[in-house]
């Protein structure tokens, strides 16, 4: 992708799943990556080995020029948990003495709790919106404060869902969480245009993920799944973070506020695929 070689990027919640994803896909492009955990730093670890392996895979079959520079990227482990702000502002200033700036900012840490929503508790709700949306907010405040002290572009990339549109009963906390990243998206984007910093969401579907083993392992509760994908499959981690470093690149350079849903289709209102309506 164009423009990413070189960049210092930030990836929240980068030791497993999509963010890890996210990270050695940076990392293959040749962008110094800053991979934030919470409490696996042996997860950490092995998406910094990840990205390492991935240099070296590359470099056997680039070009001397793209081995170069392959070879000159770094990567950064940093403990944070994004729902404290004392974190928040001591992991982006880790990161910047680390990389020498920050250039790019993937807020992807975040998690739900299931449940009936007349019984999920006043704490477990809050606990899904400090990590998924407020955490989201103070990463990029701290991020773009710095793209406007630096006086230099930026971009910042909220890995939502398909259910900041589509409701997820039993999930209400991170049902909202995601609507209210959907509106950050839109806000950020607006306010901050004219000084060339650029906020986008992707929204992925159905994806294979660590969090989703339950359903991913189980051939029942998987078939059950892809059945509401119109391309009858889940996503890969891969595939989001291959969304993801397009819109952080020049190709996307006009691009802002936006969501890519990333999703098989699943947004497509599937039910419809057989007409049911009057016609």
């Amino acid at each position: 992708m164009k423009g990413l070689t070189g960049k210092n990027v930030l990836v929240t919640g980068g030791s497993s799943g999509i963010g890890q994803a996210i990270a050695v896909r940076f990392g293959q492009e040749g962008a110094n990556v800053a991979i934030n955990y919470r409490k696996g730093l042996e997860e950490a670890k092995q998406t910094e080995a990840m990205i390492a392996q991935s240099r070296i895979e590359e470099e056997a079959v680039q070009s001397c020029m793209n081995q170069v520079r392959a070879a000159g990227g770094r990567t950064v482990l940093v403990q944070a948990d994004v729902s404290r702000e004392e974190d928040v502002l001591r992991m982006i200033e880790e990161v910047i003495t680390e990389l020498g700036g920050l250039d790019i900012l993937i807020n992807n840490a975040g998690f739900q709790i299931s449940g009936p929503s007349h019984e999920i508790s006043t704490e477990s709700f809050d606990r899904v919106l400090a990590t998924n949306l407020r955490g989201a907010y103070l990463c990029a405040r701290e991020a773009i404060k710095h793209f406007l002290g630096a006086d230099k572009p930026g971009v910042v990339i909220n890995i939502s869902s398909v259910h900041q549109i589509i409701p997820k009963p039993r999930y209400v906390g991170y049902s909202v969480s995601k609507g209210g990243m959907q509106n950050l998206t839109h806000t950020l984007a607006l306010e901050y245009a004219g000084q060339n910093i650029r906020v986008n969401a992707i929204g992925p579907g159905a994806t294979i993920t660590p969090i989703n083993r339950a359903w991913v392992d189980d051939p029942e509760k998987r078939a059950m799944v892809e059945s509401h994908i119109p391309m009858g499959r889940a996503g890969t981690s891969e595939e989001m973070a291959a969304a993801v470093a397009f819109l952080c690149s020049d190709e996307a350079a006009y691009i802002t506020g936006q969501t890519l849903y990333v999703d098989g289709g699943l947004t497509l209102y599937p039910d419809f695929r057989t007409a049911w309506s009057s016609e």
